[in-house]
């Protein structure tokens, strides 16, 4: 995997970028260098297949609609907004060009909202896995590869579901490819960090 042009075209957009060789170093020192922040968290395997909300959980208050047990008895709807308003948001990608495009498919779309504004610091987490040669290639990978899988996790009535190879583009009331978002270039106004690991995480 070419890290290195990853890193640079990512950088030349506006991101500041680190990269791991494993997900427990990465988490590691995402909780170093976040103690005290209020962290919001969208919905993700990558992260807990990092056991990232533990590693955090210690010295932050978390923000986790997939942990709203965890949350002083929040439901997960104001869960996710509690994790909309909190100084750093976390998430894994769809998707990553090697050319710098990040795309996201979404249902809810809190995770989108929270990666795209409201926040002073964004962090967006990839696996080799999530790595496509180009925009194209990482929409495709977004549509017929994340969002199937997701939807066979969700135990959800769609066709993509059924198969987990491939979008139907179906009307299904179940349907989590609500919206699609490319981030061409970082966006305005906030920080954004992007950790590439070099393991397969998450879909």
């Amino acid at each position: 995997m070419d890290f290195a042009t990853i890193r640079n075209n990512l950088e030349r957009l506006g991101y500041r970028t680190a990269q791991y060789a494993t997900r427990h170093e990465a988490a590691a020192a995402i909780a170093a260098s976040t103690a005290g922040l209020t962290v919001g968290f969208g919905g993700s395997v990558t992260l807990e297949e990092m056991g990232l909300y533990e590693a955090l959980a210690r010295r932050n208050t978390v923000y986790w609609h997939w942990r709203a047990g965890q949350c002083g008895g929040m439901d997960a709807d104001a869960v996710r907004r509690a994790a909309a308003t909190a100084d750093i948001y976390f998430s894994s990608v769809n998707a990553l060009a090697v050319t710098g495009e990040i795309v996201n498919i979404d249902g809810t779309c809190n995770r989108i909202a929270g990666m795209l504004y409201g926040h002073s610091r964004v962090c967006l987490i990839a696996g080799r896995n999530k790595i496509a040669p180009d925009l194209a290639s990482a929409i495709d990978r977004a549509r017929n590869t994340a969002a199937p899988l997701n939807a066979r996790r969700l135990g959800l009535q769609t066709p993509c579901a059924a198969t987990a190879d491939r979008c139907h583009d179906c009307r299904s009331p179940q349907r989590i490819c609500k919206a699609l978002s490319v981030m061409w270039e970082k966006p305005a106004g906030c920080a954004y960090d992007v950790v590439l690991i070099d393991e397969d995480l998450g879909y």
